[in-house]
């Protein structure tokens, strides 16, 4: 028997989910709770039972974005049989997957303000299995800002991708070599070493 906690879970899953397919169909304009409750097939007072307004919900989806790649970032690291650059290049290239195959909902992830405490926990979670990642190519010291570099680089990939203006045909260079290039000279810059399971200071 279902109680009513598992019914108002089961209720608030579905309306993510309408808002998440929503989102990637027509953009944050089409998020209305209206037509997130309408696509959940739940009644037209539901939605406003479990999210205040739309920008709570658009700011939900936002988080789940967060924490998935975070556990996707955290199972890359996890990886040690491949080399702390071929990690770090696939977490990076998560981030841009996400803008490739979900293009509002990667602008909705860099536009939820980051004043917001869940949010900001969600995406603070991530940058913080990211920096791992770096750290083990470039040491804790200078993962911060090489860390930077690569995250605004994969933004300004990301962008320059959606936008149409990195074509191949001009540049010679597409998004994922674009990032090798960047991991190749991040470890050269820092002295890294490319170990399997280990950091710039050697095995961990």
């Amino acid at each position: 028997m279902v109680t009513r906690v598992e019914a108002a879970a089961a209720t608030r899953s579905a309306l993510v989910r309408a808002a998440s397919e929503l989102l990637d169909e027509g953009g944050p304009d089409a998020v209305t709770l209206r037509a997130v409750g309408a696509r959940a097939g739940v009644s037209r007072g539901a939605p406003y039972g479990h999210f205040e307004h739309k920008a709570h919900l658009l700011t939900q989806l936002a988080i789940n974005a967060w924490n998935t790649l975070a556990d996707e970032v955290e199972l890359l690291r996890a990886d040690t049989d491949a080399t702390a650059s071929t990690r770090l290049e696939r977490a990076v290239m998560t981030l841009i997957g996400v803008a490739r195959r979900q293009p509002h909902l990667y602008a909705l992830m860099f536009s939820t303000p980051a004043d917001d405490p869940e949010a900001a926990t969600a995406a603070s979670r991530l940058e913080n299995q990211y920096l791992a990642i770096v750290a083990d190519l470039v040491g804790e010291s200078d993962a911060p800002r090489y860390g930077a570099l690569l995250m605004s680089s994969a933004h300004g990939i990301a962008g320059l991708e959606l936008s149409g203006h990195l074509a191949k045909d001009k540049w010679q260079v597409d998004g994922e070599e674009l990032v090798g290039m960047l991991v190749d000279a991040v470890r050269s810059g820092a002295g890294g070493v490319d170990a399997r399971g280990g950091g710039a200071a050697g095995q961990r």
